[in-house]
């Protein structure tokens, strides 16, 4: 018996207005600021900072950078405008935002 494959249907993307070489010249010429997570990482630490979880080296990856203004080119040196959260917090620090604005929209 043959079995049925279904495609799942790709959400539709805007064109982008550059050129494949323009994305490939913005690639090459990133610099290491442009790595913002791992720096994060090494300021602050392998925890996340709402709930406290400690990571180790084999579960980093459960820990994101969320950008406290909300501006994901806003990258200072410092690390002040980067704090590290478990995806579940970070999640959680998104959903609140969306839920606030639904809650607003309701109100008017």
């Amino acid at each position: 018996m043959r079995q049925r494959r279904f495609r799942k249907s790709m959400p539709h993307r805007p064109v982008s207005e550059k050129s494949v070489a323009d994305i490939v010249r913005e690639f090459k010429t990133r610099t290491a600021s442009d790595n913002y997570r791992d720096e994060s990482l090494k300021i602050h630490g392998l925890i996340c900072a709402k709930c406290g979880r400690e990571f180790g080296p084999k579960d980093r990856h459960l820990l994101t950078v969320h950008h406290k203004d909300g501006n994901h080119r806003n990258n200072p040196s410092d690390g002040s405008n980067w704090e590290n959260l478990c995806v579940y917090c970070h999640e959680d620090e998104h959903s609140r935002g969306i839920l606030a604005d639904y809650l607003n929209q309701q109100d008017r």
